[in-house]
C-alpha cells in the first residue's frame, strides 16, 4: 500500500533552516513527479515545490524561490525539502504528494490542482517564530 511519511518539522527562529523528508513506500518512486504543499492555519493548500522523476526540472513557488531546495533520492525513496532563511509566513503543515500518472514529466511549472495527486502524506508542522 502506498505511504508517504513526512518528518523534519519543528520550531525554528526567523532566518533559520530545516530539512524536511518525505519517505515513500508501496510504489516505485522513481516513476513519479513528487511535490510539496503547505497549509497555514485557516488557509487552503498552497503548492510549494515539485520535482521530476530524475531530479530535473524542479519548480518553486515564487515565495520560496531562492530559499527552498527540493531534491530526491530514488534509491532511498525519499524526497527532501531544504528550507533556508525561514520566515514567519512559512509557518504551516507541510505535506508531500505523489502525482497520479506514472512516467509523466512536467516540462513547465505546473498549475497546482489537488486532483492531480493520488496520494498524500499526513504532514509535518513547521513553525517559524522568535
Amino acid at each position: 500500500q502506498v505511504q508517504l511519511v513526512e518528518s523534519g518539522g519543528g520550531l525554528v527562529q526567523p532566518g533559520g533552516s530545516l530539512r524536511l523528508s518525505c519517505a515513500a513506500s508501496g510504489f516505485i518512486m522513481s516513476n513519479y513527479y513528487m511535490t510539496w504543499v503547505r497549509q497555514a492555519p485557516g488557509k487552503g493548500l498552497e503548492w510549494v515545490s515539485g520535482i521530476n522523476q530524475n531530479g530535473d526540472p524542479k519548480y518553486y513557488h515564487d515565495s520560496v524561490q531562492g530559499r527552498f531546495t527540493i531534491s530526491r533520492d530514488n534509491v532511498k525513496k525519499i524526497v527532501y525539502l531544504q528550507m533556508n532563511d525561514l520566515k514567519p509566513e512559512d509557518t504551516a503543515v507541510y505535506r508531500c504528494a505523489r502525482y497520479k500518472w506514472s512516467g509523466a514529466t512536467l516540462t513547465t511549472r505546473p498549475v497546482f490542482r489537488e486532483s492531480d495527486y493520488a496520494y498524500w502524506g499526513q504532514g509535518t508542522q513547521v513553525t517559524v517564530s522568535a
